[in-house]
């Protein structure tokens, strides 16, 4: 019996019979080329979601006017014929595996910058520079917007003749088609401007040729921002009237969005949004027209995307960020292995914030293949099993033993706590961080059915590891808090972030926390949300610049509303038992009073095991926090490649003997060499 049948029932959109119910939405990569050509990578990467059971798949932005319309430094493009050749190759390949796949046509207008045009001004239906880039563009004439309309129409042929099964019309989140859609971005007075009419002339013309041009039987898909969450914005009412236009012009179903750039976390939400928020908007676009509707919105449990297509409030559900974390999703789902889904957290660190908004591939922080699939094939079974020892049960340590033991090697793996998950069992105290748990807990689900040895409440030193005779150690051992050269520092007033969020010590009720980076700012949020009066010191310019951009503009709008007070430049120099001292740039005194003092102003690694180890010649890998604090991306795709390194070396080992040979790992490393 099928656990979610309603998700795994046959769906239709236009002509096209779809698998399932689930969708994959267009999501940047930065994996086309410099000049927007297809790849193997992004093949690749489109592939294994198809694998997973995707019914279908839309690919992410599809430049019609490269490069004065991209949005992304390496933006896929089909802007002339060349490239349709290298589109109809990644076609076959996910249509190989069962999926459709349609592309989403994209011209960015306002929302870029000259380094992604190659130093063309951006255009836009008027010259208002967008609130997030600040970028001014030039209005566009009504010669050039009938040339653009012309080129989706174009495109949207091209897309035909490589074998898409449809297109998808990008109207949300503030692009092109969008800008002129809004009277936030719309400002014109002629045909394409003013009232509803004028504004929605511009999609309607390009929804229309694109039908005329392809014929009926050929979908068109068009996405929109059912609410942009901005003063004179398009909200909800209005876009119930734009739904039943694109319908009546031809639109075969709507994949209901949100947001522009100037409320980014509506497009991109942070860790702290509850799974499916924006559900509600798709709901009632479906109410107003007959056609498909798509909902999404941080779907991320099979249960929740069961429920919102039983209880009829779309017909389909779209899992970006979740498919990137696990792109056997749906296979999981219908077979009702839901502990083995590897969920996303929603952290926006390597699919936006780190990786795509730097112009640099796409990645994934619980998933360390995401963006790699051609470099990072599947794990083959090893034919001469060893014994490892990973000292540290934290998530790099955890990833390293699930590597080492899906390929069939005997791991123990020790942690000196009561419980797995290292660091993550405190990051996940803070307001709207308990997500986060969910990468140590798909993490100890896999290690124990794959018979990792787990010692838990176990001091591991090198007595005890020479002892079980291992082929070698992995230190995982993380990170400490680091404590200042202050005085006073070691007042009994004074404590750790990392202990208090741990549960380790209580404080009273008005504190200082000392750093005022990601970990701080959410320990004094997490404090005053307990009613504790707390002052946050700050020696640089800037709060929480270590933490990915959008959660940044969020966390710090969280520290305004609860009014947590923060002080930027501003240097500790003594801790007293009621207060501390601190000084400003102009070096004037400043007196805090406090009853207790936070300390977060950073960590150093713990390795001194790796170093006593290796003297006595135990062969070492030293990994995560231990080799050096970083994060929680770091730490995973760190216990990755260094596990994955061990068995590509001993693969490349064995291939150069007629017989598997239990191999040295020096041996092993010089064939890697």
């Amino acid at each position: 019996m099928i656990r979610f049948p309603n998700l795994f029932k046959e769906g239709q959109i236009g002509h096209t019979a779809i698998r399932n119910r689930i969708v994959m939405p267009p999501m940047g990569t930065n994996l086309a080329n410099e000049n927007g050509a297809v790849t193997p990578a992004m093949i690749h990467y489109y592939r294994e979601r198809a694998k997973g059971g995707v019914g279908l798949i839309i690919t992410e932005i599809n430049c019609v006017d490269a490069p004065q319309g991209n949005a992304i430094a390496n933006e896929l493009s089909i802007a002339d014929d060349s490239y349709i050749a290298g589109h109809n190759e990644l076609v076959e390949a996910v249509k190989e595996h069962g999926a459709k796949i349609i592309t989403q046509l994209h011209h960015a207008g306002r929302q870029t910058t000259s380094e992604n045009t190659y130093g063309l001004q951006p255009v836009a239906p008027s010259a208002i520079p967008d609130p997030y880039l600040q970028v001014v563009p030039r209005e566009l004439t009504a010669g050039e917007i009938e040339n653009i309309i012309e080129m989706f129409i174009k495109a949207a042929a091209r897309a035909h003749n490589a074998g898409y099964d449809g297109v998808e019309l990008h109207g949300a989140h503030g692009y092109l088609i969008g800008q002129f859609m809004s009277p936030f971005s719309n400002r014109r007075t002629d045909l394409y401007g003013g009232d509803l009419t004028g504004r929605m002339r511009f999609p309607l013309e390009i929804l229309r040729g694109i039908k005329r041009e392809v014929g009926n039987s050929f979908p068109v898909v068009f996405r929109m921002s059912a609410d942009e969450f901005v003063e004179g914005g398009v909200h909800l009412d209005e876009a119930k009237h734009m739904a039943r236009l694109l319908q009546d012009a031809g639109a075969d179903a709507l994949d209901v969005s949100s947001g522009v750039y100037a409320s980014m976390p509506t497009i991109l939400e942070t860790m702290g949004y509850p799974e499916g928020w924006r559900v509600y908007l798709a709901e009632n676009i479906k109410k107003e027209v007959h056609i498909p509707v798509i909902a999404v919105g941080v779907i991320r449990s099979p249960e929740v995307a069961e429920g919102i297509i039983a209880d009829n409030r779309a017909d389909f559900v779209a899992l970006g960020r979740t498919l990137i974390a696990d792109p056997e999703w749906p296979f999981k789902a219908l077979e009702g292995r839901t502990e083995d889904i590897r969920k996303c957290i929603t952290c926006n660190i390597w699919c936006i914030g780190e990786r795509v908004f730097r112009n640099l591939h796409i990645r994934c922080t619980v998933n360390p293949v995401a963006g790699r699939e051609l470099e990072y094939p599947q794990i083959t079974s090893t034919l001469s099993p060893m014994h490892f020892a990973v000292v540290g049960g934290g998530p790099a340590g955890m990833e390293a033993a699930l590597v080492l033991a899906t390929a069939g090697h005997r791991v123990s793996l020790l942690e000196r706590q009561s419980e797995l998950g290292g660091q993550i069992l405190m990051a996940c105290v803070p307001p709207g961080k308990d997500k986060i748990r969910w990468s140590i807990d798909y993490l100890q689900t896999q290690i124990h059915k794959l018979g990792v040895e787990i010692h838990l409440n176990t001091e591991a030193n090198a007595d005890m590891l020479q002892g079980m005779n291992v082929d070698a150690v992995i230190v995982a051992t993380g990170a400490a808090p680091l404590i200042p050269n202050i005085p006073g520092v070691n007042n009994p007033t004074v404590t750790t972030a990392w202990d208090l969020l741990a549960g380790r010590y209580e404080v009273g009720n008005r504190v200082v926390v000392v750093g005022g980076g990601n970990v701080g700012c959410e320990t004094g949020l997490y404090l005053k949300q307990r009613g504790v009066d707390v002052t946050i010191v700050e020696m640089g310019d800037d709060l929480a610049i270590d933490e990915e951009p959008i959660s940044r503009q969020v966390l710090l709008e969280e520290l305004r509303k609860n009014d947590v007070c923060a002080i930027t430049g501003l240097n500790v120099l003594e801790i007293k038992p009621d207060g501390v001292v601190a000084v400003d740039r102009e070096w004037r005194e400043q007196w805090l009073p406090c009853t207790h003092v936070v300390l977060s102003v950073g960590a150093r690694p713990l390795n001194h095991l790796a170093e006593e180890l290796t003297q006595r010649g135990v062969r070492v890998f030293v990994i995560g926090d231990a080799k050096q604090p970083r994060r929680l991306n770091n730490a995973i795709s760190d216990g990755f490649l260094t596990a994955h390194r061990i068995t590509q070396a001993e693969s490349l080992a064995r291939s150069y003997r007629p017989f598997p040979v239990q191999q040295s790992y020096w041996e092993q490393e010089q064939l890697l060499q």
